[in-house]
């Protein structure tokens, strides 16, 4: 479908790509990775005509109707709304209908008979064409996108242009994904999206059935989305004929044979330069150090060249957390408000132990980012009171780097800030460690690409490390390697970690426990990210049981069956909840167990007991205990009221 041959392209002196050759398949789900600035996006522009070649050629055979994310939005007319917008997703389509009205106006006028015959035969094209593009059934298939990527009903009048850049992204998004393309190009479509948005997307395009070139960091779509997997670094692209485990294990085999033959070309290039300084002036060998010089050159234009890897997995590391309190940090009653007449969230009462490491989750605007806030200190809440326990120190990396960094601001300058009794030596030291040479600490904070920003954020915190680390979405420029090796290091890290991130491997990956952030309540779930999408859905309500007219005159026979069909339909319920029941009565058991053995060292205690270390598992076992109980409560209550409509709906047919 897509054949990229022998492509270079270059920016000035700079070169992007290099003799790159690689094929997309129709039908192929293709996954696109790489470290940032390696020319993934560019590989979009060749397909999309928006950039040229300097060598080589794209081919792209059958013209598929193509669909891709613009990086510049920019409504059409200034009161177009969000809807309308979004039903202009597929060109022409607009001008087809527009069409179809005109000639079906112009028709119920006509009055000759050949000229009917005419528009007639033009109506029936321009309507077959109308359907064949969706037309329609596109304004459902746009609100059903519009609703799973979180905007709600009654935004769909509201102006486009009223939206911020990011909601305006997951309304082209919308677009895209209702225009049903052949080709689908996505670039980074996670990075606009909330937890729940990016499972819906996954979902969504689970389904497509065209071709998907996917271009992405989050390992959660990768895997679950691609089958093919095109690495774009070294200023090439090489395509794995496999899913992004597959490629992950291929390209460290493949990266480790390319490491030993560049020893080797290098070893034999050292060798060469040795004869050559050695012989070069002596007349008797003057041919052969000529011979080996051209030798060298050979070498030179065929020097292989490694993988950049990522910078930001050589040098994203965390210092040892300070010692504090068994309870790091608690909400009284916590409620907040920007206008003083609603509430972004209200009576929040919750409190995080020593050492847990918790992820904030939840729609887009349901104040995840101001309850991390007002844990970090940087906002006060409107009522109620957060408090920070005995000697936590809280350290926070925002998502808006501005308001943490100074943009104006010297790299050094801003390591010195953070470490104000620190020498010269040991900052620059330091920054070293974090992959700033001494030409990059003087250039101010607000120009450095994303990684570098991630890189002197992380940095702050290794200075001044914090007990409590507050993390907004610290994986948003960050590549795969990236991603990987912060996981690794907060699952070393022995302080608290609160965080708010769309990504959902590294969430699955990180946190131990879930904040749930809705529209009626702030919830905590003790345990990771599955275990809250298992608890969190709750049991639909249930609708009144309906009397049914069967015949009072059926047979046994006919009984029978409806009983059967009636138990049934209940059944699937039924048997998940007593599941769901029972699992949380073992676990009930199992904490109980544990308070008893924790209550026995407090209440008999040995020379080396450590009381904080118990108090703080106890603590921990206590929370869990009452989580786990009222799951256990409202489970219980599930299961009897589904009993109980089971009991009625079989009562109103006769079946008891």
């Amino acid at each position: 479908m897509i054949e990229f041959r022998d492509i270079g392209v270059r920016y000035g002196t700079q070169v992007v790509l290099q003799d790159v050759s690689f094929r997309v398949n129709k039908g192929e789900r293709v996954g696109i990775t790489g470290p940032n600035g390696s020319g993934k996006s560019t590989l979009f522009r060749l397909i999309l005509g928006e950039a040229d070649a300097d060598t080589g050629d794209v081919n792209i055979e059958e013209s598929p109707r193509i669909g891709h994310i613009r990086q510049h939005l920019q409504a059409d007319s200034e009161g177009e709304t969000l809807l309308e917008y979004a039903l202009r997703g597929i060109p022409g389509l607009s001008e087809m209908e527009h069409e179809i009205h005109a000639l079906e106006h112009t028709l119920s006028e006509a009055q000759d008979d050949a000229e009917r015959g005419r528009l007639l035969k033009r109506l029936g094209d321009v309507q077959t064409e109308f359907e064949h593009a969706g037309g329609y059934e596109i304004e459902s298939r746009v609100k059903v996108s519009l609703g799973g990527l979180g905007f709600a009903t009654d935004a769909f009048e509201r102006p486009f242009a009223s939206f911020s850049g990011g909601w305006q992204m997951r309304a082209e998004l919308s677009r895209v994904l209702a225009s049903h393309p052949d080709l689908l190009l996505l670039d980074e479509p996670s990075n606009y999206l909330d937890l729940p948005a990016v499972e819906w997307l996954q979902r969504f395009l689970k389904g497509y059935d065209g071709t998907l070139m996917l271009i992405s960091h989050d390992r959660y779509l990768l895997r679950t989305l691609t089958d093919i997997t095109v690495e774009v670094d070294a200023n090439t692209a090489t395509r794995y004929n496999g899913s992004l485990d597959f490629y992950l294990r291929e390209r460290e085999v493949r990266y480790a044979n390319l490491l030993a033959a560049k020893e080797n070309q290098d070893r034999r290039r050292d060798q060469l330069e040795r004869f050559v300084e050695r012989f070069k002036a002596t007349a008797t060998k003057a041919t052969q150090a000529q011979s080996r010089m051209k030798m060298i050159e050979k070498i030179d234009e065929a020097a292989i060249t490694l993988p950049k890897r990522s910078l930001a997995a050589a040098y994203l590391r965390l210092a040892p957390a300070p010692h504090s309190g068994a309870q790091t940090v608690r909400l009284d009653d916590v409620s907040f408000s920007y206008d003083g007449a609603r509430d972004i969230f209200s009576h929040v009462n919750l409190s995080v132990a020593r050492g847990e490491k918790a992820a904030i989750v939840g729609f887009n605007g349901m104040g995840k980012t101001t309850l991390l806030r007002i844990m970090a200190g940087t906002r006060a809440p409107t009522a109620g009171t957060c408090t920070l326990g005995h000697k936590v120190i809280p350290g926070y990396l925002s998502q808006e780097f501005s308001e943490t960094i100074p943009p104006d601001a010297s790299v050094f300058e801003c390591a010195k800030r953070a470490k104000p009794g620190a020498t010269e030596k040991e900052l620059r030291s330091q920054l070293g460690a974090f992959g700033f040479s001494a030409d990059d600490i003087g250039k101010p904070a607000g120009v450095l690409s994303g990684g570098e920003k991630i890189r002197l954020a992380f940095l702050r915190l290794f200075l001044a490390p914090p007990s409590l680390m507050l993390l907004d979405e610290p994986t948003t420029h960050l590549d795969l390697e990236g991603r990987a090796a912060l996981e690794a290091a907060l699952r070393r890290y022995d302080g608290t970690v609160i965080l708010v991130s769309h990504d959902i491997e590294f969430v699955r990956n990180t946190v131990s426990s879930i904040i749930e952030v809705t529209p009626s309540a702030v919830r905590a779930f003790p345990g990771g990210y599955d275990y809250y999408r298992q608890k969190s859905s709750e049991v639909a309500p249930l609708s009144t049981p309906s009397i049914s007219s069967t015949p009072s005159t059926a047979s046994p026979k006919d009984l029978r069956r409806a009983r059967a069909q009636e138990r049934a339909k209940w059944q699937p319920k039924i048997k998940a909840l007593r599941e769901r029941v029972a699992k949380a009565e073992a676990r009930i058991t199992e904490l109980e167990a544990d308070l008893e053995k924790l209550s026995a060292v407090l209440f008999n205690p040995t020379p080396g007991t450590d009381f904080a270390d118990t108090n703080r598992r106890l603590k921990y076992v206590q929370d869990q205990l009452s989580a786990y109980t009222e799951e256990w409560e409202r489970d219980t209550l599930a299961l009897d009221a589904v009993l109980q409509a089971q009991k009625a709906d079989e009562s109103g047919l006769g079946l008891r």
